[in-house]
């Protein structure tokens, strides 16, 4: 299954919150972008419960002010 969670950050963390995207696993790429959102990340899961995860943990990033997922099914 695929994904993309679009993320917004606080001001400020986009460089840092983007690194530390990168380093999640199920993330095949992520990258800054302009507008409502910071960054741009999209993942490749075997399920629903692992997107449901990975979502999780880019929340729990310090940094992070929200996030927005689209699922592929």
């Amino acid at each position: 299954m695929h994904a993309c969670i679009l993320v917004r950050t606080l001001p400020g963390k986009v460089e840092t919150t983007l690194n530390d995207i990168k380093k999640i696993e199920n993330v095949v790429k992520a990258f800054p972008v302009y507008g409502r959102y910071d960054i741009v990340t999209f993942i490749e899961a075997p399920n629903f419960e692992s997107i449901f995860k990975t979502s999780g943990k880019i929340n729990g990033i310090k940094g992070v002010k929200s996030t927005e997922t689209a699922v592929e099914g």
